[in-house]
């Protein structure tokens, strides 16, 4: 398993974006199908990459988090969890990620969690102004490319990702079928950084 393409291809777009303070170049998505042993993966995370943990209502979703919660101290990641600010805080994550029709929530979010980081799901332009108005430190836009996942919805391609960066307001990741060699096209649509889940298995 190797993410060097991937994490020195997401450091570039990060600096081509001026290195928004407090958002990392890489995002990694967990998946228990996909990904299932993403602590795994965790500690080969470079320093400084996010984890997003999607415990899709796992009964041991604590244990899970907390697990994951030590691997990010450890390594100076960012821990999201996604949709859930109940076991984001218990666990001691750093933010929520939001899926699109919650993103009107991350200005609740945020004043409940001052310190927080609050990314948000979009899959349109008018979707990244919505969060962006709710108050959403960035947002990540899917499916740039074929995705494995079930809820992909038809890639839009880089041309199209560029399109919606330049509308959207706020920083974006793009997520779905980002790997190694996808990643590459991806240089000049103006994102933030790269997000995936099966990119970091190759």
């Amino acid at each position: 398993m190797s993410f060097w393409t991937l994490e020195r291809t997401a450091a570039v777009i990060n600096r081509a974006a001026h290195l928004r303070k407090g958002l990392p170049a890489l995002l990694f998505f967990t998946d228990p199908g996909r990904t299932p042993d993403m602590e795994a993966i965790a500690t080969r995370l470079p320093r400084g990459a996010g984890i997003v943990f999607r415990a899709f209502g796992a009964p041991d979703a604590a244990a899970q988090g907390a697990r994951l919660a030590a691997i990010a101290r450890a390594r100076r990641l960012l821990l999201l969890v996604g949709a859930d600010p109940r076991l984001a805080a218990a666990i001691g994550a750093h933010g929520v990620h939001l899926p699109e029709r919650l993103a009107h929530r991350a200005g609740a979010v945020r004043r409940a969690h001052p310190g927080w980081t609050v990314t948000a799901a979009a899959h349109s332009a008018r979707a990244a102004r919505t969060a962006r108005a709710a108050g959403a430190d960035a947002v990540v836009v899917s499916s740039v490319f074929a995705s494995r996942s079930p809820s992909a919805g038809p890639p839009i391609g880089p041309v199209r990702l560029a399109a919606l960066v330049r509308q959207a307001g706020l920083p974006v990741y793009g997520l779905g079928g980002i790997d190694n060699e996808t990643a590459r096209r991806l240089g000049d649509a103006g994102l933030v950084g790269l997000a995936a889940v099966d990119g970091f298995r190759t």
